[in-house]
């Protein structure tokens, strides 16, 4: 049977997401339960059945990572989906994923933290986590949704390039866009750009699990299928075997960075609008973005060159456009369900440009925009 229901549908951010998953041939989903991310969850181990998937409850978030991560090598793709709390529990094994080089995604459904927070409650308050969770050197692969539609299509983008970089990817989603219901559109399966995996066809035993070419990253095989070779978290060799040396961690972690940084044209992502001519620019991610766009669409009603800057991709950074756009504009406005977050990267990477300035959104603002018109129209009167 098909994996999707090609077509229209209406259904919630977290069913589109689940839809993603098995859409791009996701058949395993290891889970600890936590809300505000069970639909997911409940959406998949549904329709295992029409497509001879694997759901597995675990005893905690640490063994729910592990076991995807053991899909995985197995040669299935394999994701978990989380919150707050359970993605903090998760981190050891973030590291793990990212220094085995393990394709997998991580969907983080995020509520008001910290400690448990209001577990119903949508929030921002997780960003800085999902870059610096886990502890070491490292990179990481987040994406941010802000729509239904978007839940579906960046799953499906999050497994492609969990397969095209050997690395876990992290879909960092929020309470309002997994709750939200919207018309979603599922093309068929022959419709899909799928990334395969990159696997090895030598003999078996020329095969090396961290042995690499060009683009930095290393081919993979099934384990089980007789090929001998060990992998660890530790600091290793091409073949896997544990080396304590300086030289043998600069030669770990700097690929393992490298072939992020070295190809993050291929994944970072955006859309902006009105930036042409803008000299106030809001920057915006999540749901929150919803908002922004149409605070923005409004003050230029009212003769405010204000623009937007959507991020699609919070991890990497667009650093470049970023700096492009702050010796443009005079002001930026970062508004988040946070007390600050990402504000701090634009600050970051705007290298005094520009003012930036923090627009904190309580969730019962997100869908007005009100506060956000204010903040624009507060900075223009200034100007």
């Amino acid at each position: 049977m098909d994996a999707t229901y090609s077509g229209s549908h209406k259904m919630s951010g977290n069913r589109a997401c689940a839809e993603g998953g098995l859409a791009v041939g996701c058949r395993f989903l290891a889970y600890y339960p936590i809300q505000p991310c069970f639909e997911v969850v409940q959406h998949f181990s549904e329709r295992c059945i029409d497509v001879e998937g694997t759901f597995i409850q675990m005893e905690d978030e640490i063994s729910a990572l592990a076991a995807v991560l053991g899909a995985s090598w197995s040669g299935m793709k394999a994701m978990t989906v989380t919150s707050g709390p359970g993605f903090s529990l998760m981190m050891e094994h973030v590291g793990l994923g990212v220094m085995l080089e393990t394709p997998c995604v991580i969907v983080e459904v995020q509520r008001s933290g910290p400690s448990e927070g209001y577990p119903t409650g949508s929030g921002s308050g997780d960003v800085m986590q999902s870059r610096w969770g886990s502890h070491g050197d490292y990179e990481v692969i987040v994406l941010s949704p802000n729509c239904p539609q978007e839940m579906f299509d960046m799953t499906v983008r999050a497994f492609n390039l969990s397969e095209r970089f050997r690395s876990p990817v992290i879909l960092l989603a929020d309470k309002a866009v997994g709750s939200m219901e919207e018309v979603v559109m599922i093309p068929k399966s022959e419709e899909m750009s799928i990334k395969k995996r990159k696997r090895f066809s030598g003999p078996k035993e020329k095969y090396h699990p961290y042995e690499y070419d060009k683009d930095l990253v290393p081919w993979m095989v099934k384990v089980g299928q007789g090929y001998r070779f060990h992998v660890t978290g530790l600091t290793h060799d091409e073949k896997g075997y544990p080396v304590m040396s300086e030289q043998c961690q600069e030669w770990n972690v700097h690929r393992v960075i490298g072939k992020i940084t070295l190809f993050s044209d291929e994944i970072i992502d955006y859309e902006e609008g009105h930036t042409e001519d803008a000299e106030i620019l809001v920057v915006c991610y999540g749901s929150v973005s919803r908002a922004a766009v149409r605070a923005v669409r409004q003050v230029r009603k009212e003769g405010v060159k204000a623009g937007f800057f959507r991020l699609k991709t919070l991890w990497p950074f667009p650093e470049r456009r970023m700096l492009e756009l702050a010796e443009q504009v005079d002001t930026i406005l970062v508004p988040e369900m946070n007390y600050g977050q990402l504000f701090l990267e634009v600050d970051r990477c705007s290298r005094g440009k520009a003012e930036v300035e923090f627009v904190h959104q309580e969730f019962s603002q997100v869908r007005s925009g009100a506060s956000i018109i204010k903040a624009i129209k507060k900075v223009s009167v200034k100007a």
